[in-house]
């Protein structure tokens, strides 16, 4: 299949459905062509009329003199299959299909529009939709799109694109952002995606010249290994990706076999795979958009975490350093050569960070610029903020400070200049064109900066997918937790002794053995979580424990399960000390498997102190699972307590990467909680596999 350049640069449109009222759906994307300055040849598809909007109109794409590059379609649904067969006759490399009505609708309408993928990919053209609000190329006016968003206002050109399933958020984010004056190279909306999705957008503007941030909103996605090769692919040109996501929705009721499936709710698992290629998924349009316009402002992003604040006000300065803060952002303090350098031109500030200047800044000549000239000159800071009050309101008398600001950034080109002022547009665009961004509102400036580092810091550490799935054997019985342990140890990871027995007598020997105090648990294919049912004792001091334990066990069994299928009691020595973590495995099924690590024990659901890895991890991303995770600290000689055996954790999540990789197409999740760190080694206490129904492998 071609790209979908073609949808973007067609040189003639054939418009089906076109209609003289400029205020009608058909009437709107023509009127909307034509204003925006579309160069190309249009025709005007309509049975009815011979002029539409001053244009030749034609009864039938057919019927068209000459080569037509795209069809637009906007006519009832019900016609749309043989408008499609036409412009695939008539030769088009794209199709645009506004219409909706399809698998938005129902099961007849899923089945429509599959027979125009069908039609498209077998003339090997693209198409847009259906069910879609079009798209704009701001590098040669096509406004393709019936959004009345137009009646209102015009995007201009830039270098920001935005690529979003859903017309109402895509045309909300282009008007709010035309508003505050942010260009655009190219919007467009998917719409159902029956063919082009969000993530193929991704990956042909992360090739496109004239765009450097890429802005997106998706709902759902349905080629995991797409989207993360498109996210992957603009992160390595080094064009920021902000992703919104719709909906925080759990994976369903099948996911509570186990903690991992509760815990891996489809957000969660959207938010690992953001971060892991290199993306950002603001929590507003309007922090989208800030972001966006740091990044296209300045052309590239903050060099460390480390940010200095020069400010006329105290308030808004310890303001500013609380979001810094709260957003993984550094002051540190002033560099013996940078304070001199500040006291040299305003002996009477505290050379500290942030540096309050106090209003006498305006009785010292050029007082702000020199300042932040020696911050930058004798400091390594990634980013400089400037809060300068509402001097950006008086353009005369603010452009001796103008022009010292562009030249301090074109001394410092590589290092952020953030201006935090009430301003004029002028003044602001005027700073914008030489990479110095403006905030009126000193939190959303700091929030902006925030942002773009978490982009910067992502894009320096990407994850890599794996190179293909490893073929095994079938994994046999792994209904108890016996059976799935015994799997878990071929594959490495570790494991205490431990037998299932069948009669009272044998768990005593068999506790006698592996020396006391030992553990009893219910064993049985039927019952996963056994300690909801009282189906494990622990702490038992000797032989006749143990065979009580067997009896009674067996007992609550039956009274909790009378169904359940009953192998035995399972009998093992009892652990002391260390630190209960939880490993398990999710199988996602948009992104594949899904590894979790956090605190564990009983108590995993009520905490959720978790984070998520894609697999395969190798040990460096093993270790930042392990850093993500706010309970990990208790590894750490926590209040003065035992240094755990980091390493030993570290091993256990490599070697369940490593088995869910040859195991993939079996598995649906992996429960190893608790997973026992100890001073000297890990150990696995309990496990619980599911696989996935014969139907689904």
């Amino acid at each position: 299949m071609q790209t979908i350049h073609s949808l973007f640069f067609p040189e003639s449109v054939a418009l089906i459905g076109a209609s003289s009222d400029p205020e009608r759906i058909g009437g709107r994307v023509l009127r909307f062509m034509r204003e925006g300055g579309f160069q190309g040849t249009i025709y005007p598809i309509n049975k009815g009329e011979a002029l539409v909007q001053g244009l030749p109109a034609y009864k039938s794409i057919s019927d068209v003199p000459g080569p037509v590059d795209q069809a637009v379609i906007i006519i009832p649904a019900a016609g749309v299959e043989t408008a499609l067969r036409e412009a695939v006759a008539k030769g088009v490399k794209s199709v645009q299909i506004l219409t909706a009505g399809f698998a938005e609708i129902d099961e007849a309408g899923k089945a429509l529009q599959q027979k125009l993928v069908d039609i498209c990919r077998a003339a090997e053209v693209r198409m847009l939709g259906p069910n879609s609000l079009g798209l704009l190329n701001l590098s040669n006016q096509y406004s393709a799109t019936f959004s009345t968003a137009l009646n209102g206002l015009r995007p201009v050109k830039g270098h920001i694109a935005l690529a979003t399933q859903s017309g109402a958020f895509g045309s909300a984010t282009y008007g709010m952002a035309s508003l505050r004056g942010l260009g655009f190279s190219k919007i467009i909306a998917t719409g159902n995606e029956a063919d082009v999705d969000v993530a193929e957008c991704i990956d042909y503007l992360a090739d496109d010249a004239e765009t450097r941030v890429i802005c997106a909103a998706v709902e759902s996605c349905k080629d995991g290994t797409r989207l993360r090769q498109a996210l992957l692919k603009a992160a390595r040109a080094g064009k920021p990706v902000l992703i919104m996501k719709a909906g925080r929705t759990e994976v369903g009721a099948s996911a509570a076999a186990t903690h991992t499936g509760s815990l891996a709710g489809n957000d969660t698992v959207y938010d690992t795979v953001f971060a892991e290629c290199g993306a950002y998924r603001p929590q507003s349009i309007e922090e989208m958009l800030d972001i966006a316009y740091v990044c296209a402002v300045t052309g590239h992003l903050p060099a460390n975490d480390d940010v200095a604040i020069l400010t006329g006000s105290g308030g808004i300065g310890i303001l500013m350093a609380d979001h810094a803060s709260d957003h993984g952002l550094a002051l540190p303090p002033l560099s013996a050569g940078a304070s001199a350098a500040v006291r040299e031109v305003l002996p009477f500030a505290v050379a500290a960070n942030p540096l309050d200047t106090t209003a006498q800044v305006t009785a010292v000549a050029s007082g702000v610029t020199r300042t932040l000239e020696a911050l930058l000159t004798h400091s390594a800071y990634g980013t400089v903020f400037a809060y300068l009050a509402h001097v950006g309101l008086s353009p005369t008398r603010f452009q001796s400070t103008s022009d010292e600001l562009i030249a301090l950034k074109q001394k410092f080109p590589e290092r952020g200049l953030v201006m935090v002022m009430l301003a004029t547009p002028e003044v602001a665009a005027a700073l914008d064109a030489h990479g110095i961004p403006t905030f009126a509102d000193p939190s959303r400036a700091v929030l902006a900066i925030a942002g773009a580092r978490q982009l910067a810091r992502r894009q320096a550490a990407l994850y890599t997918p794996s190179s293909g799935q490893r073929s095994a054997p079938a994994l046999g019985d792994v209904s108890t937790e016996a059976a799935a342990k015994k799997v878990l140890a071929e594959a490495g990871l570790p494991m205490l002794p431990e037998k299932v027995c069948t009669s009272a007598e044998e768990a005593a020997t068999t506790a006698a053995r592996y020396g006391f105090p030992a553990v009893a648990k219910i064993s049985s294919p039927d019952i996963a979580h056994k300690t909801e049912i009282g189906g494990v004792l622990l702490n038992l001091q000797d032989a006749e424990a143990v065979r009580q334990a067997h009896g009674e066990l067996l007992r609550r069994a039956r009274a909790a399960a009378p169904q359940a299928r009953i192998d035995g009691v399972l009998i093992t020595p009892m652990l002391k000390g260390g630190v209960e973590t939880i490993l398990g495995l999710h199988m996602d099924p948009t992104f594949g498997p899904m590894l979790m690590f956090g605190s564990g024990g009983t108590a995993v659901e009520l905490f959720k102190d978790v984070a998520f890895a894609s697999a395969p991890v190798d040990a460096a991303r093993a270790r930042q699972l392990v850093d993500a995770v706010q309970s990990s600290r208790l590894l750490r000689q926590w209040r003065g307590g035992p240094q755990y055996d980091e390493a030993a954790l570290v091993d256990a999540i490599c070697k369940l990467s490593a088995f869910a990789e040859t195991h993939a197409a079996q598995l649906q999740s992996i429960d190893l909680n608790p997973l026992v760190v100890r001073e000297k080694g890990a150990v696995c206490l309990d496990a619980v596999i599911t696989l996935r129904e014969a139907s689904a492998i």
